[in-house]
């Protein structure tokens, strides 16, 4: 007869387990219109398995990478063509509103903002997003939309990124996406650009994060199996969900 497992294995198990359901929520909600961080804290506090800043930061970097693996031809092809007139006015307003999100970002960190510590904020933020998309989208419905980047498009993502960062539940990629529907993106435009900016905006993030942990000695919780084993699983499923929501909105809306 086989032993059952002890106490201490059966908790060791059920990390791993929480691990892994946090990688997985992480991955498919952070390209979404939907909060990423906002479902994680809602799905730790059902799972009664509550992470530090440090694990959620990190979990959120594996999607970062995902989205670069997708997107690495085309960033390639904007960093080697600069003496291509279309692809230097992308990459330098890329380049434009990713410093306005950092300058904006780095002002809410001195305002010591933070992510709250209950469901109920994130949930108001989460139905209030909900509805600035429908009204959004039925709009866009009404206008001709381009595949053009203006300076406006670029200026909008950025306050779109800092409104995810100021207001806990806002969704990054969200928020981002309608601010250039608003002005006449293309969906898979605006999607395509929202992303490209949110790639060095969450690589910085995550760095100054993980410097600060290794600062504070949390440098065991950074390199921990189980914060391992989200940030794997959160780059896999990140990486299907960028391809099918790339697909996705070359013929359809975020309407239900």
């Amino acid at each position: 007869m086989k032993n059952p497992l002890t106490f201490n294995q059966k908790a060791h198990f059920m990390d791993y387990l929480n691990a892994i359901i946090l990688g997985i929520v992480e991955g498919i909600t952070e390209f979404l219109p939907v909060s990423s961080t906002g479902h994680l804290l809602i799905t730790e506090s059902i799972l009664k398995s509550h992470q530090s800043d440090t694990f959620n930061v990190l979990i959120q970097v594996g999607p970062i990478v995902a989205v670069t693996m997708v997107f690495w031809k085309h960033i390639l092809s904007l960093l080697t063509g600069f003496n291509d007139s279309q692809k230097r006015d992308e990459l330098i307003k890329l380049a434009a509103s990713f410093i306005l999100t950092g300058i904006g970002g780095l002002i809410a960190k001195k305002l010591n903002l933070s992510l709250p510590e209950t469901v109920l904020p994130i949930a108001i933020a989460s139905l209030i997003g909900g509805v600035v998309i429908y009204i959004v989208e039925h709009h866009a419905k009404k206008k001709e939309l381009s595949d053009n980047i203006t300076w406006g498009v670029a200026i909008a993502v950025a306050l779109g990124q800092l409104l995810a960062a100021i207001f806990p539940g806002t969704s990054r990629s969200g928020a981002a996406v309608m601010a250039a529907l608003m002005l006449g993106l293309a969906r898979p435009a605006a999607v395509r650009f929202a992303f490209l900016v949110g790639i060095p905006t969450m690589f910085a993030a995550g760095a100054l994060q993980i410097k600060e942990s290794i600062d504070l000695g949390q440098t065991a919780e950074l390199l921990a199996p189980q914060t391992i084993t989200a940030f794997i699983v959160a780059t896999v499923t990140a990486w299907v969900s960028v391809i099918w929501l790339l697909k996705f909105v070359q013929t359809r809306n975020f309407i239900p």
